[in-house]
């Protein structure tokens, strides 16, 4: 029997382009000779998404969707969607065609040799060189911190085997995949392509949202954060220590002469200051990951579900 691939497709408000990259989709797998499905997590999207999603799905049963109580964001809701996955393998793509279907066939070529990971690297990419650059930063600074060294622009379109699936979906909800392939070991093929600008709309992540995922990833990577402010704690400590007692020295030697005044003291005073709050702030990001990890968190909620069996639904 023909070995089956599951694409695995989170959106939210993708009205115009979730039609192009089912087409686009199936222009590449009539060429292949697997069997495919195509899993939608749609995240409340409300600009039409969810009535195209229905109408493809009502042309094609190999469309299937997950349409989702809330938006979920883009780490949970696609961890629900792979449970419904039944494929051999899952590629997981972005629904704003940043990411082009036309590599599919260079990731089946690339687990037929027998990497069970694959994952597009972006070389570079028309978003522009700024945010290009910015990300560029962000690996370099994850990579001086983290014991494991972290792969650098790779992409959300990816394929994971179905063996290496099931040990990634059984880790922490809220450590990335990106960050898990490192930390498991697995070979990982990687593809390079230049990526896309996003087809139609407006992505909901916006530089708070990159800053969240980029502390959030920092402290899942490494304690070294902490170490190192554990350090420069103690080295501003003798520096102040070393200062003030070269202020007493003076002060004594040149009783009349020497006039400490105020502008040191404030200075220094509002420098710790700064430096506390910082530190405070690092420590808690930490206590904050630490809570999200300890508490209860509720699994996706769906709200509806279509063109899957009950096979389906109690496989997941």
């Amino acid at each position: 029997m023909e070995k089956k691939i599951s694409f695995c497709i989170a959106c939210y408000n993708e009205v115009n382009n979730v039609e192009e990259l089912v087409k686009r989709i199936e222009a590449v797998m009539e060429k292949e000779s697997y069997r495919y499905e195509i899993v939608f997590s749609d995240n409340a999207s409300e600009d039409g998404t969810q009535d195209v999603l229905r109408r493809l799905a009502s042309e094609d049963k190999r469309i299937k969707v997950i349409i989702n109580n809330r938006n979920y964001g883009p780490r949970k809701s696609p961890r629900n969607a792979m449970r419904h996955c039944t494929g051999e393998v899952v590629i997981a793509l972005a629904s704003d065609l940043q990411d082009p279907p036309e590599l599919i066939p260079e990731f089946l070529r690339a687990w037929e040799e027998g990497y069970l990971l694959v994952y597009g690297q972006k070389t570079a990419s028309e978003e522009g060189v700024v945010k290009y650059k910015l990300r560029d930063l962000y690996y370099n600074i994850i990579n001086m911190f983290s014991p494991i060294p972290q792969y650098k622009h790779i992409s959300g379109i990816c394929l994971h085997d179905r063996k290496v699936l099931k040990e990634m979906l059984e880790s922490d909800p809220d450590i990335s995949f990106r960050t898990l392939i490192a930390e498991m070991g697995y070979p990982v093929k990687l593809i390079p392509y230049k990526q896309n600008k996003r087809k139609s709309g407006k992505s909901s992540y916006n530089i708070g949202r990159y800053f969240d995922y980029a502390l959030d990833t920092l402290v899942s990577t490494s304690t070294a954060p902490l170490r190192t402010v554990t350090v420069m704690g103690c080295l501003m400590s003798m520096i102040c220590f070393l200062i003030g007692i070269v202020y007493l020295i003076l002060k004594l030697i040149y009783w009349n002469r020497f006039s400490a005044g105020t502008a040191p003291m404030l200075i220094g005073i509002f420098f710790i200051g700064s430096v506390q709050i910082l530190f405070i702030g690092l420590v808690g990001e930490y206590v904050g990951t630490i809570l999200k990890r300890v508490t209860k968190q509720l699994p996706v909620i769906e709200k509806e579900l279509i063109n899957f069996d009950e096979d389906d639904i109690q496989r997941q």
